[in-house]
This record gives structure tokens, C-alpha cells and sequence, in this order.
């Protein structure tokens, strides 16, 4: 499905608008190379398929539903090296552990981002790594 540019990619570098590009659910994935998932979709159902893709989105329903975290981690511990967008109504508060758990940005609604401006998230973006528990612990 095509899809107007009516929301915004976050990532370290700001915003962008998102591009019209074909994407579809995971029960309609046959040869594309971007999918959403659902927070409920479980990510071993895409094993032997995660070097074609090129995009997976995980859908956020909500900003305090965390299950796309777990999703997210899941499919970087899986292997996936391709871009990883969280999707939906996330904040600028959860950026740092959305790329913590292996998030390269997120895809937000535009009336998200006209109240939360690209310097909210670049606030966020800047420290990200600085407070990466997990590092300090190995070094």
C-alpha cells in the first residue's frame, strides 16, 4: 500500500518527510522488502526472510505501549541489519531507548511532530549512547 507523506521520520539527523513507498502487513508479505509489523506480530515469523528486507516498521498503537520495544530487540538479536522504524504516536522522550533497543528512528503522525519540534528529539538523540547502561557494564 502507498501512502501519502503524512507523517515524519525522526532520527539522529531530525526530520524528514516519510516517502511514498510500499509497505505491507506481515500476512501479505510475499516478495516486497518493507513490512509493518503489529506490536502483537511475533518477529521469529520473518526468520529466513530478514536478509531481503530493506525496511520493517513496528507499530507503537500507542506511546505507552512498550511491546515494540521487546519486537524491535528481538529482530536486531535475529540479525536484521536493514532500517528499523518504530511507527505511531512515540514521543520525544522515547527516542533514546528506541535506539538503544536497535531503532534507527521512528515514523510519528505530523501533528506529533508540529508539537514536538525536531529539537525535542535532537535532544534526546544527542545523549542516547552517553547513557547506554549495557556499554558501561561490558567495559
Amino acid at each position: 500500500m502507498s501512502e501519502p507523506s503524512t507523517t515524519i521520520i525522526v532520527t539522529d539527523a531530525g526530520f524528514t518527510p516519510a516517502p511514498a513507498r510500499e509497505i505491507v502487513a506481515l500476512a501479505d508479505l510475499a516478495d516486497q522488502t518493507s513490512v509493518d509489523l503489529s506490536n502483537t506480530d511475533d518477529p521469529e515469523a520473518l526468520v529466513g526472510r530478514l536478509d531481503q528486507l530493506t525496511l520493517i516498521r513496528v507499530a507503537f498503537p500507542a506511546f505507552n505501549d512498550g511491546r515494540a520495544f521487546t519486537i524491535a530487540r528481538k529482530l536486531r538479536m535475529l540479525g536484521y541489519t536493514g532500517q528499523l522504524l518504530a511507527l505511531g504516536p512515540v514521543i520525544a522522550d522515547q527516542y533514546a531507548m528506541l535506539r538503544r533497543v536497535g531503532f534507527d528512528g521512528a515514523e510519528i503522525p505530523a501533528e506529533i511532530a508540529a508539537r514536538q519540534p525536531a529539537e525535542q528529539w535532537q535532544f534526546r538523540a544527542a545523549d542516547w549512547q552517553a547513557n547506554h547502561y549495557q556499554a558501561r557494564l561490558r567495559a
